[in-house]
């Protein structure tokens, strides 16, 4: 068999370097190279990021017929549209005559112009006037539309995906909206509270790696692992997808008034990770998502946002503030050991390393995904 192999400004990457092992006792991590060499990057983007589901932005956004507003996937610019059948759109943000943008920021508007030469699309993608370009030959505006992309809703987001031929969201999260419902949990009444943004100098692959495991906790998270009955922890791990179970330690039988809890009901708490780079965070009265975007092969932005119902004002906003502070705790103990792993991967002295059977059954799920998204 020939060896598969990447090309990138001439120089071969090889990635038949490295094959995992379904065996968690026998595995070995992915190699240094894979966190370290800017090619894997623009491997990862074509093979995984282009063709998984992507939030990028959020339902109320589009609520109207007529909103509108642009964001993009890993750098590839779009446009979300709510036409006037009341129909949700997504878009390439690209015009067809010479790569204009057709829209910016968010809004309201019964079209889509191209900010460099005002060529003009309704909001089903099609061309509608292009100034000035009669006497062209073998051209018909009624050929002419926007490249459209694979946009749904879910909960309070809306989520694309840039292959055609993608299967629907329901194959991937379905299971999990079930889950969610059967609990009881109901996300379309959350309304974002806050978001933060942080851009940490690390591969993508390290932050996940980090947030599929609770092996580090004891040592990185004293906080938090004062709050988590560590011996319970687990992931399961699914086809696509894992979730977590860290149950709280109750304080002579009571978790009310703690710090990383709001109330005894959260003892139900949903914890999931979605290939590649989504994580979600369940609870009866708020919800936080976590979205993951690589900015080079060493930078990282994660984006935090909270999710509530009915806020309100006093001791229910007072608990909102808590959680978001003690969420931006252990962010920052999280992007200390990522930066600080980053900079181990590029040593001379490191290379792969081995798993804990008993609490990194996450990363190896994870590291084998990304392994057959991008040798397949």
């Amino acid at each position: 068999m020939e060896p598969l192999k990447f090309d990138v400004l001439n120089v071969p990457l090889d990635l038949n370097t490295f094959k995992p092992t379904e065996h968690l006792a026998r595995a070995e991590t992915l190699p240094a190279e894979w966190y370290t060499d800017s090619r894997m990057l623009e491997l990862e983007k074509e093979r995984i990021f282009y063709k998984t589901w992507q939030p990028v932005g959020r339902v109320d956004q589009v609520r109207r017929v007529g909103d509108y507003f642009v964001c993009e996937v890993v750098g590839q610019p779009l446009v979300i549209t709510r036409g006037l059948d009341e129909k949700l759109r997504g878009f390439y943000n690209v015009c067809m005559h010479r790569a204009g943008p057709v829209a910016l920021g968010q809004g309201n508007r019964k079209s889509l112009q191209c900010r460099y030469h005002g060529w003009t699309y309704d909001l089903e993608g099609k061309l509608i006037r292009a100034p000035e370009f009669e006497g062209v030959e073998n051209w018909s505006k009624e050929d002419v539309c926007l490249s459209p992309i694979m946009v749904e809703e879910w909960g309070p987001w809306v989520f694309v995906n840039l292959d055609p031929d993608a299967s629907p969201m329901s194959d991937i999260y379905g299971p999990i909206q079930a889950e969610i419902l059967s609990k009881g949990f109901d996300l379309s009444k959350m309304s974002l509270i806050e978001r933060r943004d942080y851009v940490i100098d690390c591969n993508w692959k390290v932050y996940v790696d980090n947030y599929l495991e609770g092996y580090h906790l004891p040592i990185a998270h004293p906080g938090l692992f004062k709050e988590l009955d560590y011996d319970q922890y687990r992931v399961d791990t699914y086809r696509y997808y894992s979730s977590q179970y860290a149950p709280i330690r109750p304080v002579d039988g009571e978790v009310r008034d703690r710090r990383y809890v709001r109330t005894d009901a959260e003892a139900e708490a949903l914890y999931y990770w979605v290939f590649p780079n989504v994580m979600l965070n369940v609870y009866m009265d708020n919800t936080s998502i976590n979205i993951i975007l690589p900015l080079g092969h060493d930078k990282t932005l994660t984006i935090f946002e909270w999710y509530f119902q009915q806020p309100g004002t006093g001791e229910g906003w007072e608990s909102m503030q808590q959680i978001i502070a003690f969420s931006d705790q252990i962010q920052q103990e999280d992007i200390e050991i990522c930066e600080n792993v980053q900079k181990g991967l590029k040593s001379n002295a490191y290379n792969q390393g081995r798993f804990s059977v008993l609490r990194e059954n996450g990363v190896h799920h994870f590291q084998s995904l990304v392994h057959e998204f991008l040798t397949k």
